[in-house]
């Protein structure tokens, strides 16, 4: 019998390939179209992006209700009609509301963005809002919402952001079971006519690009206009909580949800590329520090995840993890000496390469076809930035230095500036 003598390949260090940006244009009437011509497949898509997410709500589940609304009837279409229609065609629709923008991404067949493009109008600028379909739809939420709410994992979540952002702003505002009573077909339209404006909107085009698209795109939207633009009010302003550990009692659960960590900085700050790579070792892959205390050598939880996330006005870094309530005090407990031990003693060599090898192969992946650059270039266009954005994260995961992550883990993750939400 042969032996197979087993040599592990060479592992060569490689660049990520970060695209050139997308070619801009400008509809009559001011509205930005972003335009990716990649990919070998007679497909596109497009992303209708509108500044109308929940920070501009002045009910909670305003933004989402209207959003979802959008398709359930046009001043042309029945939502049974335009259903049958999008499938007819082959396009497929998803409706979005989030923190701070929300929209329309459409996929389609390039043969088809003539059609796209006239049910993408029918859909954001003449829907009706049918009573019955909102009550329908409201009673639906509300089923959803209580099942959700059984959930330690959404409790902790909620109890996190409105402890970070402050109960009384759109960041932080926990939605209650009285709110679904409160949506109108009139609060809706309202909404819709000051967020959902054709100059403001931005249209990321991507895919294989049907070469008329700028002309259809111009026939449709480019002519149409709106009478009122909403400006933001002053005093929507963030706030903390002073109480830095929260407890939420569920009877019966048998495990405790935790999520510890705090508001912090976003994509425009400096020092956000060098927060990622930390927050990476610390958490967000799976050969990070706290998967190997808390899951491979305490045996607490099948998982932990930290991440650092952006919005709009703010940026918030949080730990994530399960765990049965007998051990829920000391995986606590690992976690906070997990984020203190990073703020004593810099990282090795060798865990830094290693962490450096893993998200240049993410940022590879996040330009791997079409799609997925519309995807990357559209989280750094909300922030009003561009491609410079990755070029500046690739320079960061090559160059940064163990001592410059100790200086960022002293700056950003003082345990006694982090929130502890536990519920369960």
């Amino acid at each position: 019998m042969g032996i197979f003598l087993r040599v592990q390949p060479q592992v060569e260090a490689f660049n990520a390939s970060i695209p050139a940006e997308p070619q801009l244009y400008e509809l009559s009437n001011g509205a930005g179209i972003y335009l990716i011509d990649a990919g070998t497949e007679e497909v596109m898509r497009t992303d209708f992006i509108f500044r109308a997410g929940m920070v501009r709500e002045y009910l909670p589940l305003l933004a989402t209700t209207t959003n979802m609304m959008l398709a359930e009837g046009t001043l042309n279409y029945n939502a049974r009609e335009l259903s049958s229609t999008l499938d007819y065609y082959g396009i497929f629709m998803n409706l979005y509301a989030e923190k701070d923008i929300a929209g329309l991404t459409l996929y389609f067949l390039s043969k088809h963005a003539r059609k796209a493009m006239e049910l993408a109008g029918e859909i954001l600028f003449r829907p009706v809002f049918p009573g019955n379909e909102l009550d329908l739809m409201m009673k639906k939420r509300i089923n959803w919402f209580r099942i959700s709410r059984g959930k330690t994992q959404n409790l902790a979540m909620d109890n996190f952001f409105e402890a970070i952002f402050g109960s009384r702003h759109p960041y932080g505002r926990k939605v209650t079971e009285a709110d679904f009573g409160k949506m109108t077909s009139q609060l809706v339209k309202d909404f819709h006519s000051m967020h959902y404006s054709p100059e403001e909107m931005t249209v990321l085009v991507s895919g294989k690009i049907n070469g008329n698209i700028t002309g259809l795109l111009e026939d449709f939207y480019g002519g149409l206009s709106s009478g009122y633009i909403y400006r933001e009010d002053p005093e929507n302003i963030l706030s903390e909580s002073r109480e830095r550990k929260i407890k939420i009692a569920k009877r019966g659960s048998v495990q405790s949800s935790f999520r510890i960590g705090k508001r912090t900085i976003n994509k425009r700050h400096p020092d956000y590329p060098g927060l990622k790579f930390l927050n990476t070792l610390l958490g967000g892959y799976f050969g990070s520090r706290l998967m190997k205390n808390l899951r491979e050598e305490k045996g607490y939880t099948y998982g932990v995840h930290s991440s650092v996330s952006s919005f709009d006005l703010s940026g918030f870094m949080v730990i994530s993890t399960d765990v049965g309530r007998q051990n829920a005090e000391k995986a606590a407990g690992e976690i906070f000496s997990e984020l203190k031990r990073l703020q004593a003693s810099p990282p090795t060599d060798e865990e830094m390469e290693v962490v450096r090898k893993y998200m240049m192969g993410e940022i590879l992946r996040m330009f791997d076809g079409p799609f997925s650059i519309a995807d990357s270039f559209r989280s750094v266009l909300d922030f009003g930035l561009n491609f410079d954005y990755y070029h500046r994260m690739a320079e960061t995961i090559k160059s940064v230095t163990p001592d410059e992550i100790m200086r960022l883990a002293n700056a950003y993750c003082k345990p006694e500036d982090m929130y502890e939400i536990k519920a369960g």
